[in-house]
């Protein structure tokens, strides 16, 4: 077997291969051999067929095998042994397009190869991590928005007649045909005007009722509805209102503290000003990771494969397009083309993405299966109900597999560096963390 370089220009490799006809004859002839103790054939035993009326039975069957195995085995000696490692899927064609049996077999290869990374001083790198302290006023402000959702209702001002959104404490007798039905009666019975919890039509009735008055609601129950015997019929509810309330916001207390699941106010504050800091610090970490990678992108260059740069440059004005056409949701629509932003763009992140790369590749970064599975089960919860399917498409599907550790590796190779480069904290401001947030989605 020989293999000939033909091209060797930057980073474009191309060999001519050839296989010759005695080798590939070889090859035809240790596979009929493997397969001889298990073949068949009527007038001789088992694995007694004689070598030649295999060759002419299956010869032309197991020589296109023998081909591409010999053409594999020069590629990955190639690769073994020249330490290139291809950009993309590497080309291959067969040259000698009249090939007869009895032909050697000539075969041309081109790809980019990846380029030779540098190494990176770390101790280059300045980096600075904004520190945000979660202030009083923040707190308060959570605390407010916890005490809105927890709303409490208190009595309205006797004669007040019933609005949207207030709570009206009622009995009621449900009646079909005028006779009571069951599970359509209830006394004391709270019900919020506008939460839609009751069959359409009802609570827009109870608008204006004052507490003491009686009204009687007629609705139609929907065809749909889960009872048989309800279904679409008409029914008229004997609604006596005992209290008309107004909804209040929580008082900011111990109460309110245990209805979220802390001992006591300080402890809910405690729990607060936890979360916001969790918060301060993810937005501070994607300030100084855009922080690390405009540095690294400083301190290196090199080569890049072209094909990774118009494949990632074409990505990019892609998604882009979709972004400013955001009613096309399929890919019928005009072919479009990348723009010189769009290829300096690509070019940052190709280089990116290959130092990377190698800096995980040298440090033995790896996603662990329970990283990639907990990362699987967030993303589910964006699927309620459906989180059994999600995760099951996710196993089967490698290519969905890849786009999710991808980011995952990333994120730890920067972690890896975060450790070794000079880091200086800031104290900053809420606003100011904002500010530098609203940058990184400018830019």
């Amino acid at each position: 077997m020989q293999v000939t370089e033909t091209l060797n220009e930057g980073l474009k490799r191309s060999y001519a291969i050839t296989v010759t006809a005695a080798e590939l004859d070889e090859k035809v002839n240790e596979k009929l051999a493997e397969a001889q103790p298990d073949v068949e054939m009527k007038g001789f035993r088992k694995g007694k067929v004689p070598m030649a009326l295999l060759k002419k039975q299956f010869g032309q069957r197991v020589m296109g095998e023998a081909m591409q195995e010999s053409i594999d085995g020069a590629m990955s000696s190639h690769f073994e042994e020249t330490g290139d490692r291809p950009a993309l899927q590497p080309e291959v064609k067969m040259t000698n397009e009249d090939w007869k049996e009895g032909d050697d077999v000539e075969v041309s290869m081109s790809y980019e190869a990846l380029p030779e990374i540098p190494e990176v001083d770390y101790a280059k790198i300045k980096l600075e991590k904004l520190v945000v302290k979660a202030e009083d006023a923040a707190i308060d402000e959570a605390l407010a928005n916890l005490a809105e959702t927890a709303q409490d209702f208190k009595a309205r001002k006797k004669g007040s007649k019933a609005k949207d959104g207030d709570q009206v404490v009622m009995d009621f007798v449900g009646k079909v045909d005028g006779e009571a039905f069951e599970g359509g009666s209830a006394e004391d019975y709270p019900l919020v005007l506008g939460s839609n919890s009751f069959i359409p039509g009802f609570e827009e009735q109870l608008v204006g009722v004052k507490a003491g008055e009686e009204k009687a609601v007629t609705v139609t129950f929907p065809e749909e509805y889960q009872a048989e015997n309800l279904k679409g019929k008409e029914a008229t509810f004997d609604c006596t209102i005992k209290e008309v309330k107004q909804p209040v916001a929580a008082e900011i207390n111990d109460e309110l503290a245990k209805k979220f699941g802390a001992d006591d106010l300080e402890a809910l504050k405690g729990q607060i000003s936890e979360r916001l800091e969790a918060e301060y610090a993810g937005a501070a970490r994607a300030v100084m990771k855009r922080g690390l990678l405009d540095a690294l992108d400083g301190l290196v260059d090199f080569d890049l494969p072209p094909s990774l740069v118009e494949a990632e440059a074409k990505q990019i004005a892609h998604q882009l397009w979709h972004e400013d056409n955001p009613d096309v949701e399929g890919h019928d629509h005009p072919e479009i083309e990348a723009t010189e932003e769009h290829t300096k763009l690509a070019t940052r992140r190709v280089r990116l993405g290959l130092l990377l790369a190698e800096i995980g590749q040298k440090a033995e970064v790896e996603v662990t299966d329970a990283e990639m599975t907990q990362a699987i089960m967030a993303q589910a919860r964006q699927y309620p109900g459906q989180e059994r399917q999600f995760f099951e498409f996710v196993q089967q599907n490698q290519q969905m597999q890849q786009q999710m550790r991808a980011p995952l590796f990333e994120d730890k190779v920067v972690d890896h560096v975060f450790e070794q480069a000079t880091i200086k904290e800031k104290e900053v401001s809420k606003d100011d963390l904002q500010k530098a947030v609203e940058a990184l989605e400018d830019e």
